[in-house]
């Protein structure tokens, strides 16, 4: 068995990516500029991001299909260093597949087909071992698996004494009264998220400290609020700042996925959160400057040297 200090359970896709000018409308067509293939999903995302980051293994607990695109994640996973011990190949079920589209500005709307991830079961969490809970230092995960799954996962980290991130995509104002959020340290909504727990639209700072304290009083121990071009914000019972770092974006795709893997990174290595928050907006601002999920993840020399610059 094989042991490591962070631990991911989420989503394996497979992107297909198509770049033109602008997003299309409701029933619109619009021609592309360019088009290709990347491996992607949310868990397969940030497990990627931590590991270029981390000094120690990374384990990725997830779900692909018995096809050539599980195949070809499973070679792509294995070139990261990433320890597969927990990946569940599924005979009957596809690879998930997430279709993008991103426009000149760099801004993106995804349709996912989930496939072999839904087959992701909280049997599965149960026949982990418990040493790898035990060693890890942090968890993370999102909610493109079954709810059940990451609830269950939560719970082992929490009884384990990790430190638990969620990042709550995608969202539903159903997960503001599910009791999984009880297990969770640090949640990382988006802007967008954030609206969608809360029921509120969120303006300012001060709206932003109001879906703080209500995402608190649902169970959440802190929250990190993701905010693009604006930074990040931290609320621990009162709201942090944090700007983000001039960039000439290309593509926001990983985005979201390079800060929680570099967040988790931060926190096993025993950084304090707001110093964790700076350390993922470094590597955030790196990923939006290249095109594609996982193949513009920085690596931790990219990060430390941007991060020496600021």
């Amino acid at each position: 068995m094989s042991c490591s200090s962070i631990l991911v359970l989420g989503s394996v896709n497979v992107d297909l990516v198509a770049h033109g000018k602008r997003l299309p409308v409701a029933g619109e067509t619009v021609i592309g500029a360019e088009f290709f293939q990347a491996a992607g999903g949310k868990g397969a995302n940030q497990a990627v991001a931590a590991a270029r980051l981390s000094r120690d293994a990374v384990t990725l607990i997830a779900a692909v299909g018995d096809d050539p695109l599980g195949r070809q994640s499973l070679i792509g996973f294995e070139r990261e260093n990433l320890l597969m011990d927990y990946i569940k190949v599924v005979p009957d079920a596809a690879t998930g597949v997430a279709l993008i589209m991103v426009d000149q500005e760099g801004e993106n709307c995804i349709s996912v087909a989930s496939g072999a991830n839904y087959c992701l079961r909280p049997d599965d969490v149960a026949a982990i071992p418990d040493e790898a809970f035990q060693i890890a230092r942090v968890f993370l995960t999102c909610l493109e698996s079954p709810w059940a799954t990451a609830a269950a996962a939560l719970r082992r980290a929490r009884d384990a004494n990790l430190t638990t991130i969620l990042n709550p995509a995608p969202a539903s104002r159903e997960l503001a009264e599910h009791p999984l959020l009880r297990d969770v340290d640090v949640l990382t909504p988006n802007l967008g998220e954030a609206e969608m727990l809360t029921g509120c639209r969120i303006d300012g700072d001060r709206d932003l400290a109001e879906a703080g304290k209500t995402l608190c009083a649902a169970g959440v121990g802190r929250v990190v609020f993701t905010l693009g071009a604006r930074g990040a914000a931290m609320y621990d019972g009162t709201l942090t700042r944090f700007p983000a770092i001039a960039t000439d974006v290309v593509d926001t795709t990983a985005a979201g996925d390079a800060f929680n893997g570099a967040l988790a990174v931060g926190l096993a290595d025993e950084k304090g959160l707001a110093e964790a928050v700076r350390y993922a907006i470094a590597t955030a601002g790196l990923s939006v400057a290249k095109t594609g999920a996982q193949p513009s993840l920085p690596s931790r020399i990219e990060v430390e040297t941007r991060v020496a610059q600021l």
